[in-house]
């Protein structure tokens, strides 16, 4: 645990910014899940025992964090921001049932070819997200 929390300390020092209680309570709290929270779960969970963070807190947090490269806004469906510690390249799922969000390895979509887009469109990055069904909704709707 104390390995953990100085392994923050120094990826935010790293990044010049000042570790303040709530920038790193924010940055653990993305770290230690996997599910693509919204600002508002993200100041639900910190709140959850006592309340400390304001959600003006948490979102000067998230973007603070977001401008330093540390995580990064993820947007899979129209009008909902979640965030993502996981700055690595990679794609996501998404169950058009649940909602539940996975990540998906970047090499899944290597074969894209952006080579054939209209002429003069200059490709920066590109992002798939791949809508369906999960496996746990999917057995349940079974009959």
């Amino acid at each position: 645990m104390q390995q953990q929390a100085d392994n923050i300390v120094h990826t935010l020092k790293s990044k010049s910014l000042r570790v303040t209680p709530q920038r790193f309570a924010v940055y653990a709290n993305l770290l230690a899940r996997a599910d693509h929270p919204t600002a508002e779960q993200i100041v639900q969970a910190l709140n959850q025992n006592v309340p400390t963070s304001s959600q003006a807190t948490v979102y000067s947090s998230l973007q603070t964090l977001r401008d330093a490269g540390l995580i990064r806004e993820v947007l899979l469906e129209e009008g909902v921001c979640r965030y993502d510690a996981n700055v690595a390249p990679h794609h996501h799922f998404r169950c058009k049932c649940c909602g539940e969000i996975e990540d998906i390895a970047w090499e899944q979509f290597f074969g894209l070819d952006l080579q054939n887009l209209r002429p003069g469109l200059r490709v920066e990055g590109y992002e798939v997200t791949v809508y369906g069904m999960c496996d746990r909704c999917d057995s349940s709707t079974a009959t």
